[in-house]
């Protein structure tokens, strides 16, 4: 798909399918977020539990329209600097020197002040890439772990898709980058960000989808493998524990079993791995206790 069209999808079963061709399957409520994200140039937010897919549909995304995917991990005490621009300090004091050799001690203060802030000195962080590199997608994972100070900035952001750096002038977008902002929602995003996003919770996925992801992404897994590993996790979620697995821990875990040469999941086996699934000590022994461990066949 050339740049030019990438973005023009013509409905969310397009998207899908586009999603599909990367590994990565979507349910009809992803697609549809998806494409009226990029039909309407709007942010879209997601959030969910962790390993519903949330970073892995910014990732999708980016490798079926043939853009560039640039990342902002967000966390705590993050700030405009970190995201959005510094300046290279050593290069422009080597710059400035070589200006004093060169002048014979003769150097225009003023000249040699506005060539040191020039796009040749200017590191751009994130924010600065995704609107100089547009058309990509632009992450923001975990803006849930930032403080509101940075939220009101990113909001400030996303609104123009342009910002002022005060020694160089205004830099904006040829045209919007596809953002998608995550969330594992351990604190409120505030209301004006939600206002200026497309909104969409992820759930994990329902067993027939989790069985077709874990065979897609695993392509030698045994079917009755895959649907026992699904199935043992789906169990596990209705629980209460710390950290529910995500799709990326039955990923981890198919591969442990495969490794292990194992073509089904028994209690024993099953009890052994447990570490490639649940990361708590806690979890593991609810879920040995409870049973939940004995394979349907």
């Amino acid at each position: 798909m050339a740049v030019d069209d990438a973005f023009d999808f013509k409905s969310p079963a397009e998207v899908a399918k586009a999603l599909d061709g990367t590994g990565y399957l979507p349910d009809d409520g992803i697609a549809t977020a998806a494409f009226l994200a990029m039909r309407m140039r709007r942010p879209l937010l997601c959030e969910g539990e962790p390993g519903t897919g949330k970073t892995a549909l910014a990732q999708a995304l980016a490798s079926a329209l043939g853009v560039d995917l640039i990342r902002l991990q967000c966390h705590e005490g993050i700030d405009a600097a970190q995201a959005l621009y510094d300046w290279d300090f050593p290069r422009q004091l080597l710059h400035l020197r070589t200006l004093e050799a060169a002048s014979g001690g003769e150097l225009d203060a003023e000249a040699a002040e506005s060539s040191l802030y020039t796009r040749r000195f200017l590191l751009a962080r994130p924010l600065l890439r995704a609107l100089q590199e547009a058309p990509c997608v632009l992450l923001v994972d975990e803006i849930d772990r930032a403080d509101d100070e940075f939220e009101a900035f990113l909001l400030e952001v996303l609104s123009e898709y342009a910002v002022t750096i005060p020694e160089f002038g205004v830099v904006s977008a040829p045209e919007p980058p596809i953002v998608v902002l995550t969330s594992n929602r351990t604190r409120e995003v505030h209301d004006a960000l939600k206002r200026r996003c497309l909104y969409h919770w992820l759930e994990h996925p329902d067993l027939e989808r989790e069985v077709a992801i874990l065979r897609r992404r695993l392509p030698g897994l045994d079917e009755r493998l895959a649907q026992q590993v699904a199935a043992t996790l789906q169990r596990m979620r209705q629980m209460e524990l710390l950290k529910p697995p995500g799709v990326a821990e039955a990923l981890d875990w198919a591969q442990a079993l495969q490794a292990l040469g194992q073509d089904e999941l028994d209690t024993e086996v099953a009890a052994t791995t447990l570490g490639a699934v649940l990361k708590y000590r806690e979890d593991a022994e609810r879920v040995r206790a409870a049973g939940v461990l004995a394979a349907e066949r």
